[in-house]
């Protein structure tokens, strides 16, 4: 049977991707008050924003334990698979590999590599993808790890966040910090690159959404690239205008980022993730 995939809910793939290469999505979870939440499953993307800036304390997210992960796994195996690759978001940012290295090590039924795709988002999803079609063409999972380590030097993933106020609650940065750059309306660039987030700063949201061009341009060309966004989606669309010269032909994704990733950067972001061709 060929290789079964695993990944987690930060990944972004459309839910048709995930469909027809029959991948297992395991959710991560969002704390908001009393109730914990599974991403993508007891709370849709939109009603996450949507309620995002009434929730009195800071939503909270989490991984599910290695038995969560030890079960899918094992569920797989049932299903007759015979090696499973768990791909997930980068270990710099959250606990997710952490836990799925510790249920790999436990399952038997089948043999389980946990990957890190120190990604995030559909730099990760990416990744996901790229496996999965490559099993699909019959290839080992020695050969698919080389192409995705290579994958991983060529993906860039970057976004102009409309505020910091979500990380100050998140307790991500300094509370000092993050109130200076409100008085300044200073508008971040987060970038993720081989595991390693970098940040910059611009002053409004019109230099940030140049400075995001001339980053998207930096990289290019591109043999896959979505836009990302976290609403509304009429800004995202605008910047997909603004660089659809940088991009490669065919359909482009637009995605809206996963609540997990969302409650650490806010509502009105707008990213972009791609692999360049060199």
């Amino acid at each position: 049977m060929p290789i079964r995939l695993v990944t987690d809910s930060t990944c972004d793939l459309p839910p048709g991707i995930v469909e027809k290469y029959r991948i297992t999505v395991i959710p991560l979870i969002i704390t908001a008050g009393s109730k914990q939440l599974r991403d993508g499953v007891d709370i849709t993307r939109r009603e996450f924003y949507t309620q995002l800036p009434d929730f009195k304390h800071s939503p909270k997210t989490a991984a599910p334990g290695p038995e969560y992960f030890r079960k899918e796994y094992e569920r797989l195996a049932a299903e007759g698979a015979d090696e499973i690759l768990s791909i997930h978001i980068s270990q710099k940012l959250s606990a997710t590999i952490d836990n799925a290295l510790a249920a790999a090590a436990e399952t038997t039924a089948a043999s389980v590599m946990a990957f890190d795709s120190r990604q995030l988002s559909l730099g990760t999803g990416f990744e996901v993808l790229t496996a999965a079609q490559a099993a699909a063409q019959g290839r080992s999972l020695p050969e698919i790890l080389d192409l995705l380590d290579g994958q991983i030097r060529r993906t860039h993933v970057c976004a102009a966040l409309d505020t910091l106020e979500y990380m100050r609650r998140g307790g991500r940065m300094n509370g000092a910090i993050t109130a200076l750059g409100e008085l300044l309306r200073i508008k971040p660039i987060l970038r993720m690159y081989d595991g390693e987030a970098t940040a910059e700063r611009t002053r409004t949201r019109g230099g940030a959404v140049k400075r995001l061009r001339e980053l998207v341009a930096e990289h290019a060309p591109y043999e896959r690239a979505a836009i990302l966004h976290s609403g509304p989606p009429e800004r995202a669309r605008e910047f997909l205008d603004r660089v659809d010269d940088l991009l490669p032909r065919g359909e482009i994704w637009m995605e809206e980022i996963n609540p997990v990733i969302g409650a650490h950067i806010g509502p009105g972001v707008i990213g972009f993730a791609g692999i360049s061709v060199e």
